[in-house]
């Protein structure tokens, strides 16, 4: 990554994170949540959450909510809980590295891994049964 794409990248970040941050806890502190997840950055601009589970308390729940039932008011965040369309892999993952409507793309943020965590995460989880494992090849193909 060069100087030119990890300062934008970086200082995107630096704008979101503490947003993130604050919609966590509140999401997290509403829920009864002992210890809302805050999203870590790293030097490089990227978030460092590893775990699917992390990375979507991190950065997912401050609007899909902690059991992914989504949310309506100022915007309309979609229910990921019991979702039909997740059966299809590169449906979420698409959203999640570009990005769809409303809802920011975080393919420059988080590593083909990551995403394939993330992802697996939701659609094992929240009422979702979708047991096929989301690679991180899989991922990478879909950039």
């Amino acid at each position: 990554m060069n100087a030119n794409t990890s300062s934008p990248r970086r200082a995107f970040l630096l704008m979101i994170a503490p947003w993130l941050a604050a919609l966590s806890i509140l999401v997290a502190v509403s829920a009864g949540a002992d210890e809302p997840a805050l999203p870590q950055i790293s030097e490089g601009g990227r978030f460092v959450e590893q775990d699917g589970a992390k990375i979507y308390g991190a950065i997912c729940q401050s609007c899909h909510m902690p059991q992914g039932q989504g949310a309506q008011g100022a915007g309309m965040y979609p229910a990921l809980a019991k979702n039909p369309r997740l059966a299809a892999a590169g449906y979420l993952i698409y959203n999640v590295v570009q990005g769809r409507r409303g809802m920011p793309g975080f393919g420059a943020y988080l590593s083909d891994t990551q995403v394939a965590a993330v992802a697996n995460y939701v659609r094992t989880n929240m009422g979702n049964g979708y047991t096929d494992s989301v690679s991180a090849a899989d991922v990478a193909k879909l950039r």
